[in-house]
């Protein structure tokens, strides 16, 4: 066969709609524009990947952030340029923030026009700028020849680790150019970043000296949640950022959880004699701005060799991926490490102190916080988080979740996120009833994306509380501010109304005591429904979450 025979030709647009599907891209996000048309027409025409309309660039990004979470796969999104790229840059700090494995498509002007300040419509002259601080990497396509190479970089970009969202832009005039292109693509082989073969003896050296090591799991150690769990297994105890829960299993007993900054947590650090840090930046919101005591030795691990002792000095740094780093350790470590009896029962302790301080500051929201604890990992229902007091109080740490692909959250602090990135995660697992945790103020920014929940049949549940207000602004000024309330108080509107509007399947919970019946007629409706907790009518919490503790990171406690 000759080389012009395994060859097709066709607009690159067709080539971007055909590439994506046959490295298995099963969905993708977005808002058609004059701009993009030429990808997304094709993308229909070819009827092989699913086009998810959003009603805002910013929800399209936030469905592909929580796309590529849920399903560890490529999440890909498709904006047109200038304002619309601008809009999905918020969110694209989100997935930057979690090194969510995105592609953004995003477009520009025509080449004679581009980069030339010439006032076109929907041009940017410095939109590379701001598309190469919101990436891992960005990527212009400049012609037809170079459409293969472009699309295999951006794709390989976003999923060689450490992961994170690549913009690849392409002008329009180039979406509609015609070439020559090979008839089918594969996905890129990934190679996984190895140890070094004496940074793993120094390792084995440190753990063998420990009695009470413990592991660290943040968001880079997602991927390697079995060789984490036998190290748990053997020995190890872990702590988990946010982000890092589940990959060891949250009922384990060795496991503490993201309960990371508890006086019992400190207790724990203090008493352990090896720490080793996998793919954790060990954020200021969970160190308490880095001046929580970690143990030592401390061992950090991670993809990016320039996080090395970033946020603490660290006694051996190895550069690799978390599978392949700890795969190495368990290859030297015996089957069990001579390690203290009683650690696991001091991690059990302050576990259950963490879960029992969190029950005592809810007050009435205890019976919503057990009935999500008793539902969401025995369903396997993915739990997406926005800001919100209910988050930051019970969302983050109290309700557990069955594997760590299935816990979705604002990472970043952003509030608004949510309502999209539960579609996303919808999507990605659809067998499944989604359950989606909002507040009234974060729902307002991505409000227009329940219509899309509705459009595609989205398979969640939005539990929204609702206490017409910025609740945690709120908080705060009563404790900082002599109770005076400017700017917090919201005008929301009326749920059941707006629900019956664009029909969504709306019901209210006025008796914190009929939530768990709710909540599981909810699991068992067909599509999308929103759950709304009437807080106003239910009362305050028994403690007022007035922001991070003292010390921690300003802003929102995600």
């Amino acid at each position: 066969m000759s080389a012009r025979q395994r060859q097709t030709d066709e607009a690159v647009g067709d080539l971007v709609a055909r590439y994506l599907a046959d490295i298995g891209v099963k969905a993708v996000f977005g808002v058609i524009s004059i701009h993009n048309m030429p990808i997304l027409d094709a993308i229909a025409r070819q009827g092989r990947i699913r086009f998810v309309p959003a009603r805002g660039e910013a929800g399209a990004m936030s469905m592909a952030d929580a796309y590529s979470r849920v399903s560890r796969s490529l999440g890909v999104v498709i904006t047109s340029t200038g304002t619309a790229a601008g809009n999905a840059a918020g969110a694209q700090v989100e997935a930057l923030t979690a090194g969510s494995p995105v592609l953004h498509i995003t477009s520009t002007v025509d080449r004679d026009l581009v980069d030339r300040d010439r006032a076109a419509i929907h041009d940017v002259p410095r939109q590379p700028d701001m598309l190469r601080a919101v990436s891992k990497r960005y990527i212009r396509m400049w012609d037809a020849n170079g459409a293969p190479g472009a699309l295999q970089a951006a794709v390989t970009a976003a999923l060689r680790s450490p992961t994170g969202p690549v913009s690849l832009e392409i002008p329009v005039d180039v979406q509609r150019e015609t070439g020559s292109f090979p008839m089918h693509f594969s996905a890129p082989e990934l190679i996984p970043r190895r140890p070094r073969g004496s940074d793993i003896e120094s390792a084995i050296e440190l753990v063998g000296k420990a009695r009470r090591p413990l592991l660290w799991l943040g968001g880079g150690a997602r991927g390697a949640s079995g060789a984490a769990t036998r190290l748990v297994d053997r020995g190890f105890c872990s702590v988990t950022s946010t982000n890092g829960r589940g990959v060891v299993p949250e009922a384990h007993r060795g496991n503490l959880g993201a309960f990371n900054m508890t006086p019992e947590a400190q207790a724990i650090y203090d008493k352990s004699d090896l720490m080793i840090v996998v793919g954790s930046r060990l954020r200021g919101n969970e160190t308490r701005n880095n001046k929580m005591r970690l143990p030592s030795p401390l061992i950090q691990i991670d993809a990016d060799e320039t996080q090395g002792g970033r946020n603490y000095p660290v006694d051996l740094f190895i550069s690799a991926d978390a599978g392949a780093a700890l795969d190495a350790l368990l290859e030297h470590l015996p089957k069990q490490l001579n390690v203290d009896p009683t650690f696991t029962h001091d991690i059990a302790v302050a576990r259950a102190k963490g879960e029992g301080a969190i029950r005592m500051a809810l007050g009435p929201y205890q019976e919503v916080a057990d009935a999500l604890l008793e539902r969401v990992p025995a369903g396997r229902h993915p739990w997406v988080r926005d800001v919100t007091i209910s988050n930051s109080t019970f969302g983050n740490r109290y309700v557990q979740i069955a594997e760590s692909r299935l816990g979705v959250h604002a990472l970043g602090g952003g509030i608004g996120l949510g309502a999209a990135m539960a579609i996303g995660a919808a999507i990605a697992e659809p067998s499944v009833k989604t359950v989606a945790l909002l507040g009234d103020g974060g729902l307002m920014l991505g409000i227009a994306e329940l219509i899309t929940a509705v459009e595609e049949k989205a398979n969640v549940v939005f539990v929204l509380m609702n206490d017409r207000a910025y609740g945690v602004i709120k908080n705060i000024q009563d404790a900082q501010y002599g109770g005076r309330h400017h700017y917090s108080a919201l005008r929301t509107p009326d749920f059941e109304l707006l629900c019956r509007a664009i029909g969504l399947e709306h019901k209210a919970v006025s008796k914190v005591q009929d939530f768990a019946g709710a909540l599981d007629k909810a699991l068992a409706h067909p599509g999308p429904i929103m759950l709304e907790v009437e807080m106003t009518k239910i009362g305050p919490f028994a403690d007022q979450f007035a922001g991070p503790p003292a010390g921690a990171a300003g802003g929102a406690v995600t």
